[in-house]
């Protein structure tokens, strides 16, 4: 049985080592920069229940494999929307950052967190999650249920005015 509980505030510094670690697993690059202190700082504090609703999902690395430290994560929030049919809480969920240490891969922790997150996100009265596939992935998610839902659009509002 794996052992995932819900992440702390103090878990932060390691929740955004493994989100680096995802981003460099999906893009092959390793993007050091200022955006690891403002994630930490905004995980800390969304962890004690500051802000919006975010969660965290983890399993404890091997404390003799160098410390104190997270083996995998799985991390989503909740989006308050308006209701609507089918959609009776207009509550959301949307995960973004799922990610095994390479020592920890292969042994279910992803899907273990994901599964625990999902709970947590059912329990906040979240009616639909939505999430987007690393396509390594993507198979581990439609064996959960995840589908396609639509088609979606974004617009990088940095550029507007360009």
């Amino acid at each position: 049985m794996i052992d995932v509980r819900l992440a702390i505030p103090g878990d932060a510094p390691e929740l955004v080592r493994l989100r680096r670690l995802m981003f460099h697993t999906m893009k092959g690059v390793d993007e050091p920069g200022p955006w690891e202190a403002s994630a930490e700082r905004l995980l800390r504090a969304q962890l004690a229940g500051e802000g919006a609703v975010l969660g965290a999902c983890v399993v404890d690395g091997d404390p003799g494999d160098g410390g104190p430290h997270l083996a995998a994560c799985a991390v989503g929030t909740v989006e308050q929307r308006l209701p609507a049919p089918g959609h009776p809480t207009g509550r959301f969920g949307f995960v973004f950052t799922v990610c095994t240490d390479e020592r920890y891969r292969g042994r279910g922790y992803g899907r273990a967190t994901t599964e625990r997150l999902l709970e947590w996100l059912a329990g906040h009265g979240v009616s639909r999650v939505d999430l987007h596939a690393f396509p390594d992935a993507e198979r581990m998610y439609r064996s959960m249920g995840f589908a396609e839902h639509s088609t979606a659009l974004s617009l990088d509002v940095r550029r507007m005015g360009d």
